[in-house]
């Protein structure tokens, strides 16, 4: 048997792979060891994965959020060597898992357009190189954090047109004040002005909305996409929720720039389901 793990910090998606082809799921609280303990793996393990593993577990594939660090993947490793003794563990972060699922065993760029936004040039096995991911502060182009951020940005300055910023202040009751603590003030303000990038989507249709979305899109394209070396002779491929709802944006701005974009994904665990099938025994 073979384990898959795609971990974010609000949930895990398990994947178990029998010997005889068949394919287990499960589910549990995301890990992020950086915001959480290792207990809550640990937990996340014995109660979502241990009831349905029905046979000896030979590799387990982790890929998750705050696991770059060398420290932090022998903490992953250890707690899955407690429960799994002979198994052979690869702890990897969320950019391999993206680009294993979309481009399995083809060179390719692998782009993350989600809450935050992220790429990469793989070789068909490993990440050969890397656009600088600055975090949504300096960057994030594209991603649902950009979005809010651009959002908020001209409803509180009155550049967002008087209807939609209307409708705005009636989905989101807050003051100015009120705006800026949840910003600068409150935990994780890259995910409530991702929250923003929903309302944006609703609204696609108006022309404001549209150039919002379509300019952030393009400057994703040309910071990071453009950003490799013989892009325009390589598929490109996406996955998260903003590439996933807003494909038909994505694929826009990539026909305009001549960008081949492939496939696109909301996650990546049925991607790397595919690509770990063929390590079954």
């Amino acid at each position: 048997m073979i384990i898959i793990a795609d971990s974010g910090s609000s949930k895990i998606d398990w994947r178990l792979l029998n010997t005889d082809k068949s394919i287990r799921q499960a589910s549990s609280p995301g890990f992020n060891p950086y915001y959480q303990p290792i207990d809550h793996l640990k937990k996340a393990i014995q109660d979502a994965l241990v009831p349905v593993v029905n046979e000896k577990v030979k590799a387990v594939y982790f890929y998750g959020t705050g696991v770059s660090s060398k420290r932090n993947q022998e903490l992953v490793r250890d707690v899955f060597l407690s429960f799994f003794p002979e198994a052979a563990i690869e702890i990897e972060w969320d950019l391999l898992a993206a680009a294993r699922a979309l481009c399995g065993d083809e060179k390719g760029i692998a782009c993350i357009l989600g809450t935050g936004s992220n790429s990469c040039l793989y070789d068909g096995r490993h990440i050969t190189d890397q656009v600088a991911n600055l975090g949504w502060i300096l960057a994030d182009e594209g991603s649902g954090t950009s979005l809010g951020k651009k959002l908020l940005f001209d409803y509180l300055r009155k550049k967002m047109p008087e209807t939609l910023a209307g409708q705005f202040q009636k989905r989101f009751p807050f003051s100015r004040e009120e705006f800026l603590q949840k910003v600068y003030q409150d935990e994780k303000p890259s995910t409530f002005l991702a929250t923003f990038s929903h309302f944006l989507f609703q609204h696609l249709k108006e022309p404001y909305c549209y150039r919002l979305a379509y300019e952030s899109m393009a400057e994703f394209f040309e910071n990071n996409v453009m950003g490799y070396a013989g892009y325009r002779d390589l598929k490109v491929h996406f996955v998260g929720s903003i590439a996933f709802y807003y494909s038909d944006l994505v694929r826009q701005v990539a026909n305009d720039k001549g960008i081949i974009v492939k496939n696109i994904l909301e996650t990546p665990i049925a991607g790397l389901t595919l690509f770990h099938q063929k390590d079954v025994q």
